[in-house]
């Protein structure tokens, strides 16, 4: 088989996974099944989507395989509804495909939360596991040689080719529509939903980026506020948050523990080259959220007091309190010193979590975004910013909303000893209320 049969290669008989976002997903390339069964890829049934947001939303296990598979697929029906405008290159059909199905490929265990413990970044190790010594690049070259690399391009947003970038990374692209609508129904809620359909109907190929009819104008509004609400009633929910907290301050107290040169009962095998630095890709694969739970399960037996209590509270769902508090350093620096005055430790058992979304936001005179607009193509050609036609649109561009909350063990606080350091902290935290 030469590479080109390789890449125009149809499987005798569609492939279809049932889904309960899109019905079915069907796969017809050759290249699509065998990148599906690659081990990295199924890797990703073992990554939750939305990490410990099952502390929150008992449902919401579902996992990175799944929105892969639906990226892929709406960038599949987007291919299907752009062939037939002549600024579309068919060509580009397959280079799409992939970096939709791959787009995730590098995640690691509780997604984001992960990210911000150890210091990795999900896109790098992407890259990195396209471009190496793995299952998925061997599937990629067969295609032809220089086409790892094109697909970790278009991942990384450095390909020449912007309108396949836009497809799969822009504020109205693939990835978005179908995590929206696939997080609203693992979580149980209706925030995320909007006319898919119609949004793909009036979606239109250009030279640089996807445009939108300008017919569809209402359909994006939608859309862009289900994006709002899902951030701020879903994906920033405090219990989550505050899951994500235990799991961050438990591998924190792992990683001092190792380099204090404590001995374990279960050694940390696995996060070693996390612990010090020497992580490969090789590593880095097999560190799933299996791994992760087994530790943390056998860390609840350990002699080390402040790991065993983290990593039961973390698998057994008994999660710090928290309140709101307005980010002041004074009030951080004030509380820390009556817990350690009090026997306990600020570093594990106190912690600030501050967020913000920007839900639309374009680079223009007095903004500090880089990102790229959302144009509306008119009746006569012209293309305008979206928030210029739209009122609520431009009700909500720029707008950079911020949220914080401190978390703390109650029942720690109760158990102080003295009166008079206990009766501060309490004082202090009752005002946050």
């Amino acid at each position: 088989m030469t590479i080109s049969e390789y890449s125009s290669k149809q499987l005798v008989e569609e492939k279809v996974f049932k889904d309960p976002v899109h019905r079915y997903i069907h796969v017809r390339d050759q290249v699509i099944w065998d990148l599906i069964k690659t081990k990295e890829f199924q890797r990703l049934r073992r990554i939750k989507q939305l990490g410990t947001l099952y502390l929150a939303f008992h449902s919401a296990e579902h996992s990175r395989f799944n929105h892969s598979l639906g990226v892929y697929e709406i960038v599949r029906r987007m291919v299907v509804n752009f062939q037939e405008f002549e600024e579309w290159n068919n060509d580009d059909r397959l280079l799409a495909l992939c970096a939709a199905l791959l787009h995730d490929l590098g995640h690691g265990p509780f997604s984001h939360c992960f990210e911000t413990i150890f210091d990795t970044d999900h896109e790098e190790f992407t890259r990195k596991i396209i471009l190496g010594n793995t299952e998925v690049n061997a599937v990629l070259k067969k295609v032809s040689i220089d086409f790892p690399l094109e697909v970790a391009q278009v991942i990384d947003k450095t390909h020449e080719n912007k309108l396949v970038i836009s497809m799969i990374s822009s504020q109205i692209d693939a990835d978005r529509m179908d995590y929206l609508q696939r997080d609203s129904y693992y979580t149980g809620v209706s925030y995320g939903n909007f006319d898919m359909e119609r949004i793909l109907r009036v979606m239109r190929p250009s030279k640089d980026e996807v445009i939108i009819k300008d017919s569809g104008m209402h359909a994006v509004e939608d859309y862009l506020m289900s994006r709002y609400q899902m951030y701020w009633q879903i994906y920033f929910h405090p219990v989550s948050r505050g899951g994500e907290v235990l799991l961050n301050l438990a591998l924190r107290r792992a990683k001092y523990l190792y380099e204090d040169g404590y001995v374990f009962k279960q050694a940390p095998k696995y996060f070693i080259p996390f612990f010090d630095g020497t992580l490969t890709v090789y590593d880095y694969l097999r560190l799933d959220e299996m791994v992760v739970n087994f530790y943390l399960q056998e860390w609840i037996h350990e002699d080390d007091a402040v790991l065993s209590d983290l990593s039961h509270r973390f698998v057994n769902r008994d999660l710090f309190k928290y309140l709101p508090f307005d980010g002041s350093i004074i009030t951080i620096t004030e509380i820390e010193e009556l817990f350690r005055k009090g026997g306990v430790d600020p570093e594990y058992y106190f912690f600030s979590d501050s967020y913000s979304d920007l839900p639309y936001d374009y680079d223009r005179p007095g903004s500090k975004s880089n990102r790229k607009p959302i144009h509306l193509q008119k009746k006569n050609g012209d293309l305008k910013e979206i928030s210029s036609q739209s009122a609520i649109i431009h009700s909500i561009t720029g707008m950079h909303r911020m949220d914080s909350k401190l978390y703390y063990p109650k029942e720690k606080i109760l158990q102080i000893e003295d009166p008079e350091v206990k009766g501060q902290i309490i004082n202090l935290l009752n005002e946050l209320a």
